[in-house]
């Protein structure tokens, strides 16, 4: 059973409080239960990380590509977009496939996210259901390399 860790970056904990408007009125606990449903559907594993810390994502990420128990990570950078380089060249540095998502589109908003050169794809722009397709591709990702093994 593949497992996927939901890597939640600088600010997602304030997912549904801050500003709705952008980022929609779904909570992080709202969502972490929605992904947890769809991973029992699906039949994935999953372990959800938030941090507001670059270093604690650093960490977490390398102790994941040292224990060899994720197949594949689910990124929401959030506020380290700007100027996550440490955490890009985490991304780089790691043989864990990574998809980064953003619950808005970037490019209307004419932002750039820095750790997203090193994603194995990016998602973004569809709220909420962004990380459902996020997931739905790290899975791909990960059924891909299985069948190249």
């Amino acid at each position: 059973m593949p497992k996927l860790l939901i890597l939640q970056g600088a600010n997602m904990n304030w997912l549904g409080r801050r500003e709705p408007e952008l980022y929609g009125t779904t909570t992080s606990s709202e969502l972490d239960a929605r992904l947890r449903e769809y991973a029992a559907t699906k039949g994935f594993e999953i372990e959800i990380y938030y941090t507001n810390h670059e270093g604690e994502a650093i960490e977490r990420l390398y102790a994941a590509a040292t224990a060899g128990n994720i197949d594949a990570v689910v990124m929401n950078p959030g506020g380290f977009s700007y100027s996550g380089y440490a955490l890009r060249d985490c991304v780089k540095g790691i043989t864990i496939p990574v998809v980064e998502l953003h619950l808005t589109n970037h490019y209307a908003r004419d932002i750039h996210s820095v750790s997203a050169s090193a994603a194995r794809g990016i998602l973004m722009g569809f709220g909420i259901n962004t990380y459902f397709r996020a997931v739905d591709a790290a899975l791909d990702i990960v059924a891909e390399i299985s069948r190249k093994n």
